[in-house]
């Protein structure tokens, strides 16, 4: 079985810390967030998968190479302009990489959804295409997908109020097709495979299974520690990495009387000088935390340096390479752009 991940986007919610690297190729505690994809992938049977790229190829390409020791052989594809969540898969095909039956998923999701489940409705109802589907707990807040009890999808309500509400599932971004569905996609042009395609197989062989499982959207500065937390925690089916919590990498430096909670990741090379304080926060490699400065709820990329009795607060995000001089104070939720510096206030 094959698989098209589709990671030609750039990420923008997670800026700055995109704006130099891919979001699949970012750093998710200890491996490139995409390599969880690519495990969870070989686990259900995909012994191909398809990297259906854009921005940054190459860094991708540098950051996961081209097969897993033990699972999928991986290929890549670059377009030329951006093409949509389906424009890709009609590439593909053209490109002769497609066969008579695969998988379609966004490459932008951490799950451990049951695809072979998922396969397996597929082949019993000879559907055309088969939709992961996932229970919400909020579901104004996506577009939710109505099926009847065997599986047949009936139709999809998009930012439904809340009286048309008659389910709690939406798309999970996972999807089994058949080749005939390409013939519904235009070549050479951006096309949705939501809004354009999956309308036109109501009725015509469209097909949904609730999986139940792990399932998160990492596009955001929140929902990436929350990831990283749910991976140390093993809230998510996955090879867990290092001891646990913290995560404390390669050639990481702390000292004694630094302070370092559960949960944090540390990456390689990191260092974290006496009376340091780093909580719910992630530093990615070679970051140094000077002596006494507090990091909390934060996202520091990598080569981020924090000077001796530096604050950075919650909800900060730090591009790579910037500095946060001493006694300075980065505010909740700020962004801090690659290679800036951001300065002490001046006593009046």
């Amino acid at each position: 079985m094959q698989a098209v991940v589709l990671v030609g986007g750039e990420g923008t919610r997670l800026r700055p810390l995109t704006l130099n690297h891919p979001k699949p190729a970012l750093a998710l505690v200890d491996r490139p967030f995409i390599r969880y994809m690519v495990d969870w992938l070989g686990r259900h049977g995909i012994d191909e998968v398809i990297m259906a790229c854009g921005f940054k190829a190459e860094a991708l390409r540098s950051a996961l190479g081209d097969e897993v020791p033990g699972g999928p052989v991986i290929r890549y594809m670059q377009e030329a302009e951006p093409l949509g969540t389906a424009g890709p898969v009609r590439l593909a095909a053209d490109m002769g990489l497609l066969g008579e039956r695969f998988m379609v998923l966004n490459g932008d999701v951490l799950t451990d959804l049951d695809l072979t489940a998922l396969q397996r409705q597929h082949e019993e109802t000879g559907a055309v295409i088969t939709l992961a589907l996932h229970p919400v707990d909020d579901p104004t807040s996506y577009g939710l997908v109505r099926r009847a009890d065997d599986g047949t999808v009936l139709g999809f309500l998009e930012k439904p109020d809340p009286a048309e509400i008659d389910t709690d599932e939406v798309s999970a971004g996972a999807y089994v097709i058949e080749r005939q569905v390409l013939d519904l996609i235009p070549a050479g042009r951006p096309v949705s495979i939501e809004r354009e395609v999956f309308p036109r197989v109501v009725g015509q062989g469209l097909y949904g299974r609730r999986l139940e499982g792990y399932w998160m959207d990492i596009g955001t500065p929140q929902r990436y520690l929350q990831a990283s937390w749910d991976i140390l925690d093993g809230t998510v089916e996955t090879e867990l990495p290092g001891d646990g919590n913290p995560y404390i990498g390669p050639d990481a430096e702390i000292a004694a009387d630094a302070t370092v909670d559960r949960r944090a990741v540390v990456r390689s090379g990191s260092r974290i000088a006496g009376g340091a304080t780093v909580s719910e926060s992630v530093l990615l490699d070679g970051c140094v935390i000077g002596p006494g400065a507090e990091v909390r709820g934060a996202i520091l990329a990598a080569g981020v340096n924090v000077g001796e009795g530096a604050t950075v607060a919650p909800g900060a995000v730090i591009g790579e390479g910037a500095k946060i001089e001493a006694g300075a104070m980065v505010e909740p939720d700020a962004r801090v752009q690659p290679d800036d510096v951001v300065e002490a206030e001046v006593p009046a």
